[in-house]
């Protein structure tokens, strides 16, 4: 866990440093889980843990009462009537009394072990929550990152793309020097290199607009050159899930375990030691009207015998959350499933598209090797080779699309399934 945070730490200074000039779609998720505002909850949640086990454990320590009480009453222990024989002082209407009162638990039943393990299971179950959302980021991630890869590809596309088109450029100047080639194809070129120019204008700005969102939840710089890295993939197809949301559902049910445990403890009965000193007038003895010490100690035995049934049906109520808990987690391996099989079927679809993608190629390829040949011949326009090209270019770009797409349903498998 330990090298796991320091590689965290070193990644993000490194990112920080030299603002990102080359990213994979692994640091993506480690950046993002770093620095989301999620995160900083984690240290919350355990520094709120500690407070309460504080909190609790305090009930082991001797509780001290301080009470000071002045009195006026309206009447005092006397004989109904005068007897010579019984000398004594009636005492003062007027009292006073001061006290220092000590409680010590001596023994509880074990309710406050059981309190602390209930907080230590809330703690537990609240962190697994904040996992559980860190890795909600991850489908995000892969959507931003994924387009950013594709308009990537279609840059490089279209760069390639007029750098055909400037060389067809120069063969078709030099036919119209020669008389060989109409002035009007050169016009036809050199409006499509204008049109490819917009195009790489629209991809910069449609890059950086979803580099921007990316930022946000990576929480570092990322440079407009910087390099988006083809993540390797390869998918385990296996039935098993593993998303941290089931770990959650089995701590909600610990938790629940540990407050049913808390609930029995508080039924049983409990000892405390006590002991009380003061100063008053009167004193222990009534009869002595003047200022006294005392003090008193003992045991106290104290147990709920009839709670009219409060135990039991908390009890009752518990048992239905882990109810709730277990249909909660059944429904979530349903859909999870579902999803699973949806994105099997969205790779086996690309796996297709692919292969007939190659095979389109290959024949646009022939179609334009035969186009350049009539162009430099003058069988055909210019307007007619573009056409052409442009077929080709579109070919490749539904390759480009496709894969990315099929790197994109395998990343959103693994993140469904949880490997």
């Amino acid at each position: 866990m330990m090298k796991r945070y320091l590689y965290i730490i070193f990644l993000w200074i490194f990112t920080s440093t030299f603002a990102q000039s080359q990213l994979n779609l692994d640091d993506c998720y480690e950046l993002a889980e770093l620095n989301s505002p999620l995160a900083k909850q984690s240290s919350l949640v355990e520094q709120q843990n500690q407070l309460n086990n504080e909190i609790i454990n305090t009930r082991k320590y001797p509780k001290i009462d301080l009470d000071a009480q002045v009195t006026y009453q309206s009447d005092v222990v006397h004989f109904p009537t005068e007897n010579p024989g019984l000398l004594f002082e009636i005492p003062n209407k007027d009292q006073y009394k001061a006290t220092v009162t000590i409680n010590q638990l001596i023994y509880g039943g074990g309710a406050i072990d059981a309190a602390i393990d209930e907080e230590i299971a809330r703690s537990i179950s609240h962190q697994q929550k904040i996992n559980v959302q860190l890795y909600q980021l991850k489908p995000k991630i892969n959507q931003l990152y994924f387009s950013i890869l594709l308009l990537q590809e279609k840059n490089s596309l279209l760069l390639a793309k007029q750098k055909q088109i400037e060389e067809k450029l120069k063969e078709v100047k030099a036919g119209i020097k020669y008389g060989a080639v109409l002035p009007s194809s050169g016009a036809v070129l050199e409006a499509e290199l204008i049109k490819i120019n917009q195009q790489l204008i629209e991809i910069e700005s449609s890059k950086s607009n979803i580099i921007q969102s990316l930022e946000k939840y990576l929480g570092v710089a990322i440079e407009k050159s910087a390099l988006f890295e083809y993540p390797e993939i390869t998918n385990k197809l296996s039935d098993s899930i593993l998303r941290p949301e089931l770990e959650l559902f089995n701590l909600q049910k610990s938790q629940i375990d540990n407050t049913t445990s808390l609930l029995s403890k508080n039924r049983l009965p409990k000892i405390y030691g006590f002991a009380q000193g003061g100063y008053g007038n009167p004193g222990l003895n009534m009869l002595d009207n003047s200022f006294q010490s005392f003090y008193y100690i003992g045991l106290k035995f104290n147990w709920n015998v009839f709670d009219w049934s409060k135990n039991k049906k908390q009890a009752q109520a518990l048992e239905l959350n882990k109810q709730f808990v277990d249909s909660e987690k059944e429904e979530f391996e349903l859909q999870t499933s579902m999803q699973i099989e949806q994105q099997l079927l969205e790779i086996g679809k690309y796996d297709n598209f692919i292969k007939s993608d190659k095979t389109i190629i290959e024949l646009r390829k022939q179609i334009l090797k035969t186009a350049d040949s009539q162009l430099k011949n003058g069988v055909i326009t210019s307007s007619v080779y573009i056409e052409k090209l442009t077929d080709l270019y579109e070919s490749e770009t539904d390759l480009k699309t496709h894969q990315i797409q099929l790197l994109l349903s395998q990343a959103n498998y693994k993140v469904i399934q949880g490997i």
